[in-house]
């Protein structure tokens, strides 16, 4: 059975059985079924409780055995000594999707690998797919499914990437941060001690599950070098995948062994791995998102050309820096492009590239500039800066850059805005079609990741 198929009864089940759900506050049985109704799962629930007969007003059943109906998945959160007995269960229902929240396998010591090594033997006979075990769950924002199967505070924000996690609270973590970062998910999976289903099934999925537009890995390890080179160099050909590996150091290396029971590999030969498969490694939480959102707001561009506008000329001069430091090009404006920016900047501004419009630049000028710098053909990216002067508002500034770009989709444009906090804190609660930085450097390395893309395809 194919990993495609088995994958869809965990993404896109049309019913789940929660075994070990609960009415007790503050449990993950309970947290877990709180989470699937206020989400608003389109399918059927099957509450799985000896001792309760109805869990959050639902029906709740001894058993899935005792549940008339078919069921695609099942969502385990029970003592993990139990879990064995319940697979048995769950194939002579006939249940063909397993995720195994529950801790106490390879992650505790030898008994609960032993435990473990049963579990996969278990999966792999009755021909199941499973997330887990040791996990956080699996989310799918695809208003069709709306399934949020995992326990993390914060209730998923839509958008267009394919999370993979190694570390199950991390992953939680994230999810709580997705709306102040801008960003959305498409689908996460949090694979936690990866028995069965691992970063090599996710991606291998997700190379043609369309809304997925990027996929990113936490991983700590690389389970099969040679089968994951396979799948990743073919799935970047059609959309970016962004990875942060943890394990560098020594030191790193042996707190990953004993946090997900996987030891980390010789970083070099990981890092080297990700290269020849058209990974983009990161290695910073930060640049994982801010790359991220570069990807989500822009697109592949046609050439390494950069055109900066700017009211200040410091930060364009540090902007022209990082753009010749990342082996990019700074666009070379034609005449006709200079003749029309004379005919409206003042004459104190600079018509080359960076076009420094000066502190006094009013929003007019914010939108002439760009529209003239955008339909130059030689330009392929453009980064807009802007610095408060003279009243003139950030979010208005902002606005008018999200106008522009939505009638040149074409080509990536971000922006870099050297304001206060409110200003990102109100982005974040806008829908927004470019990517917002606080310093240069950061949206330069962004245009320079879409570059790496637009190389590797």
């Amino acid at each position: 059975m194919s990993y495609m198929h088995g994958l869809d009864k965990i993404m896109r089940p049309r019913s789940i059985a929660v075994i070990g759900a609960s009415t007790k506050e503050h449990t993950i049985g309970s947290d877990i079924m709180k989470r699937l109704l206020e989400y608003g799962y389109t399918g059927k629930i099957y509450p799985i409780n000896p001792k309760d007969s109805e869990i959050h007003g639902l029906k709740a059943y001894p058993s899935v055995l005792d549940v008339a109906d078919d069921i695609d998945m099942a969502l385990i959160v029970i003592n993990a000594k139990y879990v064995l007995s319940v697979i048995d269960q769950c194939h002579r229902k006939g249940i063909k999707g397993v995720v195994v929240i529950s801790a106490g396998f390879k992650e505790t010591g030898s008994a609960g690998a032993e435990l473990e090594k049963q579990l996969a033997a278990k999966i792999h006979e009755y021909g199941m797919t499973l997330v887990g075990p040791n996990c956080l769950g699996v989310v799918n924002t695809d208003p069709a499914v709306r399934l949020d199967a995992c326990f993390a505070e914060s209730l998923p924000v839509r958008g267009d990437i394919g999370f993979v996690s190694q570390s199950g609270a991390l992953g939680g973590g994230i999810l709580n941060i997705l709306k102040d970062l801008n960003l959305g998910f498409a689908q996460f999976i949090s694979i936690g001690n990866q028995a069965d289903v691992n970063a090599d099934s996710a991606i291998e999925y997700w190379e043609n599950v369309d809304d997925v537009r990027q996929i990113l890995l936490y991983m700590e390890s690389i389970a099969d070098p040679k089968k994951f080179r396979k799948l990743a160099t073919s799935t970047t050909k059609k959309k970016p995948i962004l990875a942060l590996k943890a394990g560098r150091s020594a030191a790193g290396a042996s707190a990953a062994s004993s946090h997900t029971g996987s030891l980390a590999g010789a970083d070099k030969a990981a890092d080297a791995l990700l290269k020849q498969s058209g990974v983009i490694r990161e290695f910073t939480l930060q640049n994982l998102f801010n790359t991220a959102k570069v990807f989500s707001h822009c697109p592949i561009p046609k050439g390494d050309r950069v055109a900066i506008v700017t009211n200040s000329g410091g930060p364009g001069i540090m902007a022209t820096d990082t753009v010749v430091e990342c082996g990019m090009q700074m666009a070379e404006l034609s005449e006709a492009t200079k003749e029309k920016l004379r005919s409206f900047l003042p004459a104190a501004a600079s018509v080359k590239n960076p076009v420094d419009m000066i502190a006094s630049a009013p929003l007019d000028h914010y939108q002439q500039t760009l529209e003239t710098v955008l339909s130059d053909d030689g330009v392929d990216m453009v980064i807009v800066i802007y610095l408060p002067f003279l009243g003139l508002k950030d979010i208005d500034v902002a606005k008018a850059v999200m106008e522009i770009k939505a009638q040149h989709p074409n080509k990536p444009i971000v922006g870099v805005f050297m304001t206060k906090n409110e200003f990102f804190a109100k982005l974040s609660d806008m829908e927004v079609n470019v990517p917002f930085f606080m310093f240069a450097e950061e949206a330069v390395m962004g245009l320079n990741r879409l570059n790496q893309q637009r190389k590797w395809i």
